[in-house]
């Protein structure tokens, strides 16, 4: 039974001081971009090869990237070992993340999710989202290495007409191995990668949103800068498809070594006279 004798102004007086509150922060969200749908890679056709960092160019050598020679190296190494049957300096065919650059290929779709506070992208392939702060924060003391990295910026509005219009932001704090394609295209193994990123709609067709990236890396002889670029989905509800690299995977790693699996399910040499694993837990097969 309501206790008629309890002082309800005290309450009252809380929620009529908490509704300029969350009518300031309704406002607040109106000055970010729509965002929303289902967004996909700008494919640039003509162009062979798997999706590439520079959209704009072929995959591999032909992205021509300001690699040091000791990289270059590096990346025909593992185009040679592409060629033998092996995954090269990509080990993400093996079902590991891929990380940074590579996840924002939007080789699956990707969806944003713009608040005051953090900027999410939700990736539905590889890897599976990136947070953005722009909450105003500074960078920690000690970041915890991952594959996506530590990402913090701010809006902007250089329009200066009350609606942010571009998202400016930073990325550091790294663990590899990482690459920019499937040829193995590399960054460098300190990890110490950074990544500036200018991302906002297109003035002409806002069905496309850039992302100037700009990766700064040892791997590197100078920055390079790229735009990538995405397309939204038409389709006002999308199907959201769920993907995981680990689900029917024929490449399996055993002790660092790469195999694979047939359609029948038996282990199978990858290279050219590739040694079987080590089987000294098994027992030989009878005869």
């Amino acid at each position: 039974m309501l206790d008629r004798s309890l002082n309800l102004a005290p309450l009252a007086l809380a929620a009529a001081l908490l509704l300029p509150a969350a009518h300031a922060q309704a406002a607040d969200q109106s000055r970010y971009p729509d965002w929303s749908g289902q967004w996909d890679r700008f494919v640039v056709r003509g162009l062979p090869g798997q999706p590439s960092h520079d959209q704009t160019k072929p995959w591999g050598p032909g992205q021509q990237a300001p690699l040091t020679e000791e990289y270059r190296k590096i990346h025909e190494a593992s185009m040679a070992d592409l060629a033998a049957g092996g995954i090269g300096n990509f080990p993400t065919v093996a079902g590991r993340a891929a990380g940074m650059p590579y996840m924002m290929m939007a080789f699956g779709p990707m969806e944003f999710v713009v608040t005051p506070d953090t900027t999410y992208i939700l990736i539905g392939w590889h890897d599976h989202y990136r947070r953005i702060f722009t909450d105003g924060r500074d960078w920690p003391k000690e970041i915890v290495p991952t594959y996506a990295g530590y990402s913090i910026g701010r809006w902007v509005d250089p329009d200066a007409q009350g609606r942010y219009r571009v998202l400016e932001f930073e990325t550091r704090g790294f663990k590899g191995p990482r690459a920019y394609d499937e040829t193995g295209l590399p960054l460098h193994v300190d990890n110490q990668s950074i990544f500036k990123e200018r991302m906002f709609l297109d003035r002409a067709n806002p069905k496309i949103i850039h992302d100037e990236m700009t990766t700064i890396d040892h791997a590197l002889t100078r920055p390079w800068t790229v735009d990538k670029r995405y397309v939204l989905d038409p389709d006002p509800q999308p199907e959201w498809l769920e993907f995981y690299i680990t689900e029917n995977n024929p490449h399996l790693m055993i002790a660092g070594e790469h195999y694979y699996l047939s359609a029948d399910g038996l282990l199978m040499p990858a290279k050219k006279d590739q040694r079987p694993p080590d089987l000294r837990y098994f027992k030989p097969a009878k005869r």
